[in-house]
């Protein structure tokens, strides 16, 4: 159980902050490095106007944990700009390091996250929003080399948008990671 502000976190494999926390295997501590705490935001009108389950939030999930993220939560919402920005938002003042949103991000009239996202940004960090797209078009991820979605800074919170499909996902979490953490890390330093 490990105490962050004022909320207790008790995750069975997960890491709760940005610090090192001893995990015990049998009687020996293994210091295990935390990337920071992030949430997860699916923009999809099918599943936030119906109850089913989105099958990139799970992935997006898993690549998190992979990469050391605690992920406090995945966030369904309609590709509507105000509910985008209010998730947005609430992942920001909930402090989380990193939010990443997921769809939306293409040139159809629905398509408004990187809108709604702009709205949310202290600072855009072009340089990243490149690498996404160069990267996924170099994969064969279509969508992620035509995606319009931005990253950028609110507050100390990273955000990111990334286009929807499986592929997308896959080679923009592996272009992203270390970028995310090197900026996480200058960001922790500023607020020391």
């Amino acid at each position: 159980m490990r105490t962050i502000g004022r909320t207790q976190y008790s995750f069975p494999g997960q890491v709760s902050t940005r610090e090192l926390r001893g995990t015990t295997v049998g009687s020996m501590e293994i210091d295990v490095p935390v990337a920071g705490r992030a949430l997860v935001v699916i923009v999809d009108d099918r599943v936030a106007h119906t109850d089913g389950s989105s099958s990139t939030g799970p992935l997006v999930t898993e690549l998190l944990n992979e990469a050391g993220f605690l992920v406090d939560a995945t966030v369904l919402v309609a590709a509507d700009e105000v509910e985008i920005r209010n998730a947005l938002n609430t992942a920001v003042i909930g402090g989380v390091d990193l939010v990443i949103s997921v769809g939306g991000t293409g040139v159809s009239p629905r398509d408004v996250t990187p809108d709604a996202t702009a709205d949310v940004l202290d600072r855009e960090l072009l340089g990243i929003s490149e690498a996404l797209r160069s990267s996924g078009l170099a994969a064969g991820a279509l969508d992620a080399g035509l995606s319009r979605g931005l990253v950028g800074v609110s507050g100390s919170t990273l955000v990111v948008n990334l286009a929807a499909s499986r592929a997308a996902i896959r080679d923009g979490m592996a272009t992203l990671t270390p970028l995310a953490t090197h900026v996480i890390g200058e960001l922790s330093g500023l607020a020391e």
